[in-house]
Formats: structure tokens, sequence, C-alpha cells
């Protein structure tokens, strides 16, 4: 099966069975959002993997007593950089000369125009920068869980800041973004699981020049 396949075969599962899904499977997901391209490679967030069903039963009410919180297998938050700071910055070039075998400072002109210009800017669109960045990876995991045949069900919605504090983002320099749940469908309550796929038709949705 081609992409596309798996894409048309997954939906947002509105109801869960409970079933585990495979810790190989949920690497397999997280190292696609691992592997997602960002701006300039800074990879400004990070992913929370939550299975433990008490912690899952503490978010469900944050998020608005969504079934899928604690029917699911395991739970995906993605949380970005609250703002970005030289170190974190410095950090991945550090990391590609290493890894690189680059000439320590190789990129120091390119490192601080970019951190000048991220820096510049409120600590909100800073947030946001990296939320967009998290969207990314976001995206990749749900293509990756389709291809490993486990459903996944993304969220926005839950109050974000009483999800940090539950998980103690804030020590971390992190805010949440968006949960990805992982599970399995249960078919026989889900009352979108053989409904028609519905997009914008393609005319519609591309545009050409």
């Amino acid at each position: 099966m081609n992409l596309l396949d798996h894409l048309n075969w997954r939906y947002a599962t509105k109801k869960m069975n409970g079933g585990k899904v495979s810790q190989e499977k949920v690497n397999y997901i997280t190292e696609a959002a691992r592997l997602a391209p960002t701006s300039s490679g800074l990879q400004p967030y990070k992913i929370i993997e939550i299975s433990d069903p008490e912690l899952k039963a503490k978010i469900q009410p944050i998020a608005f007593n969504q079934s899928q919180i604690v029917d699911s297998s395991h739970l995906l938050i993605f949380a970005a950089y609250d703002e970005y700071t030289k170190d974190r910055v410095d950090q991945v070039f550090i990391q590609q000369e290493v890894e690189r075998g680059l000439p320590s400072g190789y990129a120091d002109d390119y490192k601080n125009q970019l951190f000048g210009m991220l820096s510049s800017r409120e600590q909100h669109q800073q947030f946001e920068h990296a939320a967009r960045q998290a969207y990314i990876g976001f995206g990749l995991a749900i293509a990756a869980a389709a291809e490993q045949r486990v459903d996944a069900t993304p969220m926005e919605g839950f109050n974000n800041q009483q999800l940090d504090e539950l998980l103690g983002l804030e020590a971390h320099g992190l805010k949440s973004v968006t949960i990805l749940a992982l599970g399995y469908r249960d078919t026989d309550n889900d009352w979108l699981v053989n409904m028609k796929k519905v997009r914008k038709d393609k005319k519609d949705f591309v545009i050409s020049f």
C-alpha cells in the first residue's frame, strides 16, 4: 500500500477499544516525528509519551472528557519551546559540528543572525513559531500511525494551561500544543467508523498557475 492508501484508511477515531499498541509501533511513530523537518533544524519541541492509566484519567477532564484520552493506548503530547534562548540555538549547531565533523563555529554568522531574528520577537511569537514546527512532526506522526495501522485522534480540544500545570511543563520551558491519542478503533461503537471520508474536491483545493 502507498501513503495515499494509508491516509484514506485513517480517520479521526471517535471511540477506541482500549487495545494496547506495541511499543515498537509507538517508537516508529515518534521516530517519524523526530525525523521531521523544522525551521533551520531547530526541533523546538518535545513529545511527552503517556501510557499510565492514572495520568490519562487526570488528563481526561482537562480534555473536555473525551473518551479517547482514557481508551487510547498512548497519548503523545506535542509541547513546544516557550521561547528561543541562546543556549537552545547554540546546542543545535554544536551537535551539527560534532556529528558532522565540522570545525567549531563554522556557522556562527548564520547562527547569530538566526538567534537575533528569533529573539527580537515577542515571547508569544517565539512560541507560535515553535508550535508551527511541532505541527510538522504532528502531521508526520499521524501519517506514520496510519502506515502502522494504528488509529490516531488529533486533538486541540483541551485546556493548554491546565495540562501544562499537570505535567509541570513550565519547568522545562515548554507549552503544550496538541495531543495525539493512539489506539484501535471500537468498530461497534464509533459512529464515524464507516462514514465516507469527505474532503474538498481537488479543483477547490489546489490553485495552479
